[in-house]
């Protein structure tokens, strides 16, 4: 089920056409325009499904990205920063999101907080290279990780809800 939803998100997320990184000055304003539409879209979308679950901003070159997420967990909200930059050699690399309070609390993170993306979404990403975005990053990336990774960690007791 969450499979087919997450397939149902990504094709209503118009895929990007740009093959230009933060290195390449016009190219990279091109593909910051389409970035910038796709995240709307997605978020619009999820607002829509009442599925809202992050905030994103960047930085004015659009090189380094911040934000929040949550996760709804037995009617628990559980917040959480995030941050990644965006590779030189993005759009053939997947930015690596990091969420730093969660540094070494799970195995599928790397150091800094980094989260594992490297068996299921990687590959994805490289043969939809220049299509997917940041966008399709937070659909496919992060939010399947915190589907898998919050409840568990919630059950060991290594997250807690912030009002307990």
């Amino acid at each position: 089920m969450a499979e087919e939803a997450a397939r149902r998100a990504v094709a209503e997320l118009p895929l990007l056409r740009t093959a230009a990184g933060p290195r390449d000055r016009e190219g990279w304003a091109a593909r910051l325009k389409e970035e910038y539409r796709a995240l709307i879209q997605y978020v619009e979308n999820n607002k829509r499904a009442d599925n809202d679950w992050f905030r994103l901003e960047s930085n004015a070159e659009g090189t380094r990205w911040f934000g929040k997420c949550w996760y709804i967990h037995e009617l628990l909200k559980y917040e959480f920063a995030i941050e990644f930059d965006i590779p030189v050699t993005y759009p053939s690399t997947a930015p690596e999101i990091a969420i730093p309070e969660l540094d070494g609390k799970t195995a599928k993170m790397y150091r800094g907080g980094k989260i594992c993306l490297s068996d299921h979404f990687k590959p994805l990403w490289a043969r939809n290279v220049p299509k997917f975005g940041l966008a399709h990053v937070m659909a496919l990336g992060l939010g399947p990780w915190l589907a898998v990774e919050i409840p568990d960690l919630v059950a060991k007791g290594i997250v807690q809800h912030k009002e307990k």
